[in-house]
């Protein structure tokens, strides 16, 4: 597959990104302190974040948008909203892990719409662990398009292979393994059940 291109510079996003987690965390009325404590990671860490000192992982970012009572994926869509209605494929925003090199493309057009899709290319080798989110108002299902996944959802292992489609359950601790010498890809699909 050829590289994943985006005219969203990975910097305008990453700096996107830390103006949003500083808005959220502010108008929900949380101190850096009690963002802390409910997600675990250091002050200093979120404050770095914040001020876009450094790029965090997908785990950090999950870790931060459980605590602000969003899913990862609302995060991030919040980060790249422009409100338009369509996502031209030059224009959907991609962002990598610098860690894992995990890539989550946003195919859905930015917005607050029910249903949202998102790409995702796991490079060989990756084991990517994220934490529970508290979100069981999402319904996620995850299509496999290309290469083999392993993917543990607390003690259930599921062995997915191109053309597969997983309803995942309930909030859980989540582990997603490529353990082949080729990248895999997937789709996910997000819909927000009315509260």
């Amino acid at each position: 597959m050829d590289a994943i291109v985006t005219s969203v510079s990975d910097d305008d996003l990453n700096t996107r990104l830390a103006a949003t987690v500083h808005h959220t965390r502010t108008a929900r009325g949380l101190s850096v302190s009690v963002l802390a404590e409910r997600s675990g990671v250091s002050r200093a860490m979120i404050g770095k974040i914040e001020r876009g000192d450094v790029q965090p992982t997908a785990a950090l970012l999950a870790r931060l948008a459980a605590a602000l009572e969003l899913t990862l994926s609302e995060l991030i869509a919040h980060a790249e909203g422009n409100g338009r209605r369509l996502a031209r494929a030059d224009e959907q925003p991609v962002w990598s892990d610098p860690d894992s090199g995990y890539r989550r493309r946003a195919v859905s057009p930015p917005g607050n719409g029910p249903l949202e899709l998102v790409e995702v290319e796991l490079p060989p080798g990756t084991h990517l662990a994220m934490i529970a989110d508290t979100h069981a108002s999402i319904h996620r299902q995850l299509w496999m398009l290309e290469g083999h996944l392993e993917l543990h959802e607390d003690d259930d292992v599921h062995h997915l292979g191109p053309g597969d489609c997983l309803q995942l359950g309930d909030p859980a601790s989540r582990t997603f393994i490529n353990s082949t010498p080729k990248p895999c890809r997937y789709l996910v699909a997000l819909c927000k059940h009315p509260r």
